[in-house]
């Protein structure tokens, strides 16, 4: 799963110092290349060599610029860079999850990308995201891939059991309870992990936080109502019942593409997983549809992805550098190649081709991306997610009461964020 905050420690090594990092020795001679470092945080196996690729192009058209391309595992990544950046050693440019970029800005990590090359294409890119990379004015970071989360389903099923993507969470549980009777597997298999259960706050209105009025929410009586409507799709006729497992989202994943459950809440990233079960060797057969509507009769799900971002403590020459690296990866060319390799999704418009488009899974999500909402201006706010996964699960379970874990979740919150009210 690509969400949450790293809880990985530190463990700085001298390789990683000595390979990793931006520091002077990697600048080059005054009649030679620059070397900048880019710390690449994603998949090693699936996605990682696409990445690297562009990197060899980049280096191809732009003799003057060497590029340190290092893979670093997600789950360390936000821990290293931290450390690093303190440390005055970071590298030259980063692959940063889109919840980083409030918090490493506001330490003065991030160097501001307005009006630098960087960011000279600005208008091409979803506003949205560019909101998503902007910290009390200043955009910190340029949007790499985006992603969110949506109703994925069986069509097979689906059909089978002559249901119809779901408009609400109501419908939902109507539908799944038809295809038990009709085809013999559940209809729907929730998750416990926080960020899953974001699209039913969403669906009230409302949010873990208040971020406007300093309040946290995540126990308000719209928050309250989300969670019982999350928790009620445990328990009924072809619903599957909570995994709070440790391998519970593998678990999950496996049981839908393997068609032993009709339908997930899932992002795209496992888009090429998807094609590699069973169910889906017709990629046709993969439906792609908006997550259902709460009580407001509105539907919303978070907007996750990656931006590049640039360290602040880089040479003046490394970080003009790697300003251009950074427009360079996140063209529509080199976004155009990224979504054809990996099946993710652009985040500008004109990196979607109608060769990109053809990859149903691509085209589905896009479809849906009108309903991400973007993430709160706040530091804190990844850091949610972490209380959020130690109660939910046991609401989910009966090891506790939805108020009680509500409340535990919420002072744990109000914790990380002492200036807001509870």
């Amino acid at each position: 799963m690509r969400r949450g905050i790293a809880a990985t420690a530190l463990v700085a090594s001298v390789a990683l110092t000595a390979t990793a990092c931006g520091g002077s020795d990697s600048g080059g001679s005054a009649d030679g290349p620059v070397t900048i470092t880019y710390w690449d945080t994603s998949n090693a196996t699936n996605e990682a060599p696409t990445y690297k690729a562009l990197v060899k192009e980049f280096e191809a058209a732009n003799e003057d610029i060497k590029v340190n391309f290092v893979n670093v595992p997600f789950d360390q990544a936000q821990n290293k860079f931290d450390t690093a950046a303190g440390a005055s050693g970071a590298p030259d440019v980063l692959r940063a999850e889109v919840g980083w970029t409030p918090a490493f800005a506001k330490k003065g990590f991030f160097l501001p990308l307005d009006d630098t090359e960087a960011l000279a294409d600005q208008d091409e890119f979803q506003a949205s995201l560019i909101e998503q990379a902007q910290f009390e004015g200043k955009t910190y970071g340029v949007p790499l891939v985006t992603d969110t989360l949506a109703f994925v389903y069986n069509k097979e099923l689906f059909e089978k059991a002559g249901v119809e993507a779901p408009g609400t969470w109501d419908d939902l549980k109507k539908a799944a309870a038809t295809i038990k009777d009709k085809t013999g597997v559940d209809g729907y298999w929730g998750s416990t992990a926080g960020y899953y259960a974001q699209p039913f706050l969403h669906g009230e209105g409302t949010d873990t936080v208040d971020v406007e009025g300093k309040k946290v929410t995540v126990a308000s009586a719209e928050a309250k109502k989300a969670y019982e409507t999350w928790a009620g799709l445990f328990d009924g006729k072809g619903l599957h019942k909570a995994d709070t497992t440790a391998d519970a989202y593998a678990h999950q994943q496996d049981a839908f593409v393997n068609g032993q459950v009709a339908s997930i809440i899932q992002g795209p990233w496992e888009i090429t997983n998807f094609y590699k079960g069973s169910a889906f060797k017709d990629k046709a057969n993969l439906g792609i549809a908006t997550v259902p509507a709460g009580s407001t009769g509105k539907a919303g799900a978070p907007t996750g992805g990656h931006n590049l971002s640039v360290y602040a403590g880089s040479d003046a020459a490394k970080q003009e550098a790697a300003l251009k690296f950074v427009n360079f990866m996140t063209s529509a060319k080199s976004q155009e190649t990224v979504a054809l390799k990996n099946s993710t999704l652009p985040t500008r418009e004109d990196a979607y081709t109608d060769k990109v488009k053809a990859d149903p899974g691509i085209a589905g999500y896009q479809r849906v991306l009108s309903a991400a909402q973007p993430r709160p201006e706040l530091p804190e706010y990844s850091s949610f997610w972490t209380p959020l996964d130690d109660e939910l699960p046991q609401i989910a379970s009966g090891k506790k009461s939805l108020d009680k874990g509500l409340s535990d979740a919420e002072t744990a919150i109000a914790k990380l964020v002492p200036d807001f009210a509870k």
